[in-house]
């Protein structure tokens, strides 16, 4: 039974450290523009059924309760937090942001669409909007070079006021990314996420219409990692890390004396 104790406080060390890793990353991309925190979630390994409820023992009659041990615990997995992040004006003409469900959607080298919320865009050599890593958005708009002004409505219409002057005219129209389960996008690193079995297809809307999200120009974003509350997750997981190792002291311990004992 000792052995068995060392390894369940082995399992709660590494899904504590699992845990802080989750903790560290959310506060790495405190300021990441639309980071979406992590939760880490546990979930108890096999049990032992050493003496099952309901089993008839020796006198004829049923055991009332069972006898259960617990073999540790795993990370089950990490779910992403999708709450809004708040707004960062900037007055940038190319900083949109995503008030409500919906996701941008770029192109990669590779041919595959991925998807963000990260609206820090810019304009190619050619006009045409990208993101920062060169990206172009989906589908693609080009604003004419020598336009003096942009605008973008909260319904994701593009529309430049022409290098001759005149009217606006609409060059564009930027389209928003749903899915059945956004939990189920997989992160991929650069503020990108990819479409995944878990995550369903990709319905393409447009902002504002039957529950997408709108596009709010000159303005980011931010993160939604609380400091506070990831700071408070960090002493909690500190202390659990420090029980499971006083744990494995313990039983350490039982077994030297044990062993002096016999």
């Amino acid at each position: 039974m000792s052995a068995s104790a060392l390894q369940v406080a082995r399992t709660g060390l590494e899904a504590q450290d699992t845990r802080m890793r989750v903790i560290s990353n959310n506060l790495a991309n405190v300021s990441t523009t639309a980071f979406k925190r992590d939760r880490a979630d546990f979930a108890t390994l096999s049990y032992q059924d050493m003496r099952v409820a309901g089993q008839q023992n020796t006198s004829q009659n049923n055991y009332a309760t069972g006898l259960n041990l617990g073999t540790g615990v795993q990370i089950q997995g990490t779910s992403r937090m999708q709450q809004q992040g708040t707004l960062d004006t900037t007055g940038n003409a190319y900083d949109l942001a995503v008030q409500g469900e919906g996701y941008f959607q770029v192109l990669m080298p590779s041919g595959q669409f991925a998807y963000t919320r990260a609206g820090n865009f810019s304009l190619s050599s050619q006009g045409e909007i990208q993101t920062s890593d060169g990206y172009p958005i989906q589908p693609a708009i080009t604003i004419p070079l020598g336009s003096t002004s942009v605008a973008i409505g909260s319904d994701g219409t593009v529309s430049a006021i022409p290098a001759s002057g005149g009217n606006a005219v609409q060059v564009g129209q930027i389209t928003m990314a749903t899915f059945p389960n956004a939990q189920g996008l997989q992160a991929i690193g650069g503020n990108m996420l990819q479409e995944t079995t878990a995550s369903g297809t990709a319905q393409i809307g447009t902002p504002g219409v039957q529950g997408v999200g709108t596009i709010k120009q000159g303005a980011l974003e931010t993160s939604n990692v609380n400091i506070v509350t990831e700071l408070v997750d960090m002493i909690e997981c500190q202390r659990a890390y420090e029980i499971n190792s006083k744990m494995i002291s313990s039983v350490d311990e039982m077994l030297k004396n044990a062993n002096q004992t016999l």
